[in-house]
Parts: C-alpha cells; sequence; structure tokens
C-alpha cells in the first residue's frame, strides 16, 4: 500500500487544496511516487474522504477523460472519515477523475494495479465462494482471539485457514476486513508481512461503528499479513480469491465505466429489500453491457437502510449463503463497500439481515 495522493497537505497536484463541493479533480497515478507504470490499465485504489462540512453527500471515481458517470463510489451523510476500496479503469494520460458533491479533503492510496494479460509478470485472478479467515471474537488462535490492541500490530497466518483453500501459489490475498471497535478506531492499515508498515489505511471507524472495506493485500513471508490498529477492535477477515500465476481457471480483468447495474428505489416508491430474505440480481441482464462470459464482477454494494441493517452478503446465485459478510450498516446511515462476487450464471445473490434499500455499481469484470 502507497499513499498517492493527501489533500490535506500543500499545494501540489497530489496535495492540497480540498476538492470544492460540486467540482472534480484528476490525479494522473503513475506521476505519484508510488511507481506504478504507465503501462497499467486499472488501478486498486483505497479512498479516504475527510468531509469540511456536516455531510458528503456522494464522491464518485471514473476513468479521466470520460463523462462522469451515474454511480457512487461512497457517501459520508454524518460527515465523518470515511473509505471505500474501488477499482478504476485507467483514464487519460493514467489519471482518475474524482467529484465530490460537498467540500471535503481526501486521501488517495493504492495497493494495486492491472497490467495487460500479454505482460509476462501479470497474475491471473482466481475467485471464490466468501469464505471466513479470521475472526478475533472466536476461540483464542492465530486466526481467532484475542482482539486487536490499540497502537499495536498483528499477523494473520492465511495458510493456516485451511477451510478456505487458497494454495501456497497466492501472490495476493482479495479480502474483505469488518472492524468491530470497543470505541473509536482511527484507523487500520494492513500490509503484506515482513515488509515496512505502510504510510496507508485500510479503513476508519472513527464513530465506532462497525465497519468493513475489501482490501488486495499482497501475500507476506509464510503467506502471511501484518495489520496495524490505532485503538482496540476486534477483527473479521473473509476473502472471496487470490491472484496467482497464469494456469488453469485463472481470469483476466476487463474494465468498465462504472455503470449502475441496480436500485431498488426505481421507479419511484418502490418498497425496500425486505431483510432475511435472498434476492436473485441479474448482472448480466442489466444495462451495463456485461458478457455471459464473466465469472466474477468487480461491484460498489450500497445500502441505504431505513433502520439498523446487520450486515449485506453477496454471494454466486446457486451457491449456499456463505457465512461472511459484504457491508455492516448498524447505525443505519448510507453505507458503501466494494466487493469482488464470483458467478456461475450471470446472476448474483443478495441477503441482508434487515430490509434496506440497494444500489449495486459494477467497473470491471473477470473472465478468460
Amino acid at each position: 500500500p502507497c499513499r498517492v495522493a493527501d489533500t490535506r497537505n500543500p499545494a501540489g497536484p497530489f496535495g492540497g487544496p480540498a476538492i470544492a463541493g460540486g467540482s472534480s479533480r484528476d490525479f494522473v497515478v503513475p506521476a505519484s511516487a508510488c511507481g506504478i507504470p504507465s503501462t497499467a490499465q486499472a488501478y486498486s485504489l483505497n479512498v479516504t474522504v475527510v468531509p469540511h462540512g456536516l455531510m458528503l453527500g456522494y464522491l464518485t471515481m471514473w476513468p479521466s477523460g470520460q463523462s462522469r458517470p451515474p454511480v457512487s463510489t461512497l457517501n459520508s451523510l454524518d460527515g465523518r472519515v470515511k473509505a471505500n476500496a474501488a477499482v478504476i479503469p485507467v483514464g487519460s494520460g493514467g489519471a482518475v477523475g474524482i467529484y465530490v458533491s460537498d467540500t471535503t479533503d481526501l486521501v488517495l492510496d493504492i495497493n494495486g494495479y492491472f497490467l495487460p494479460a500479454s505482460d509476462s509478470t501479470a497474475l491471473a485472478f482466481y475467485p471464490m465462494a466468501p469464505c471466513r479467515i479470521a475472526d478475533t471474537r472466536g476461540a483464542a488462535g492465530p486466526l481467532g482471539a484475542p482482539s486487536l490492541t490499540g497502537g499495536l500490530g498483528r499477523t494473520f497466518p492465511i495458510p493456516l485457514a485451511s477451510a478456505c483453500s487458497i494454495p501456497a501459489s497466492a501472490r495476493a490475498y482479495s479480502l474483505n476486513f469488518t472492524a468491530v471497535p470497543q470505541g473509536v478506531l482511527g484507523y487500520l492499515t494492513a500490509w503484506p508481512t515482513a515488509q515496512p508498515k505502510p504510510v496507508a489505511s485500510a479503513l476508519n471507524a472513527v464513530t465506532g461503528a462497525v465497519t468493513a472495506n475489501a482490501v488486495l493485500v499482497p501475500v507476506g513471508s509464510g503467506g502471511s499479513i501484518d495489520t496495524y490498529v490505532s485503538d482496540d477492535t476486534n477483527l473479521v477477515i473473509d476473502t472471496n480469491g487470490y491472484f496467482a500465476p497464469a494456469g488453469p481457471g485463472g481470469l483476466s480483468l476487463y474494465s468498465v465505466t462504472p455503470c449502475r447495474v441496480l436500485d431498488t428505489r426505481q421507479p419511484a416508491g418502490s418498497p425496500p429489500v425486505s431483510g432475511a430474505t435472498v434476492t436473485n440480481i441479474s448482472v448480466a441482464a442489466s444495462a451495463c453491457g456485461i458478457p455471459a462470459a464473466a465469472q466474477a464482477y468487480v461491484l460498489n454494494a450500497t445500502v441505504i437502510p431505513p433502520g439498523s441493517l446487520g450486515y449485506l452478503t453477496l454471494w454466486a446465485q446457486g451457491q449456499p449463503k456463505p457465512i461472511a459478510s459484504t457491508l455492516n450498516a448498524t447505525d443505519g446511515q448510507i453505507t458503501s463497500n466494494m466487493a469482488i462476487i464470483s458467478t456461475m450464471d450471470g446472476f448474483i445473490s443478495a441477503y441482508p439481515m434487515n430490509q434496506t434499500h440497494l444500489l449495486i455499481d459494477i467497473s470491471g469484470y473477470f473472465a478468460p
């Protein structure tokens, strides 16, 4: 993980000023200090907002040089510091565009990039059904209790999660982190074991709410990853796939301009999705032009609950509902999270613990 931009810093192409509400700004990622090559086709980013006012209606990211799409990357209606992951196609000159509805500072980190399949160093993606790797609320062990202590790091030996069947050939993990803070959690950082702790963050939970965020983390020494938290918290780690050298079953990323697959608020007056029920969503039949050959989708899920939403889980239709979650909105706030979800027939399934409106946007898919 590497910090691309922080608008709280002195003025510059990767510093201040803050982005004014109702305006956009481009960030030329290869020109940053993170060593991203100009041959990159898409970026795996983490965007964190530090709003200036009581609210940030929404933030949208897209490939620079294209029209701003009618989708959102995150919302912070209560003005809290908030982060979300996104896989964004490379735009004009290697830049990504960012639009905010209200004035905010912005922190942009990168944890990977996608190269042409013809590049000999490129890895393939291997999707999995969502699987729980670690839960510090469980029994004591290397992937269980105790909880994480503020100001300290902890190593998670991913290969010990034998039930998730991640092979030794994996070079990076596609993970979903869920923090269950014991109070305020300033930030959480994850990185490959045996490397220095980076100046980057994976998620923030400054109100103490249960908070999830997707993270791509390179494999560290012994297959492990390291985490650091600024404050005490429990942590749940789920996986939905891994990156490894190309081979049978390996998939390539095909980027698309972010596009809305589903909005349960439409037509106007439509009821929310019922809680504790499964809703099947046809991504292939949406207006986004995703081909039937797709075997996994890069999605941004946004919930708009009328009250507390314990959790939302997304998975491939036709498979059992996994013991894993995509996001949480126990405080009833509009909440988003990126998710890479496999598919067998162009459909995905969604299960919200409580009723909620649901938005699904897509920014890419994996296929042979």
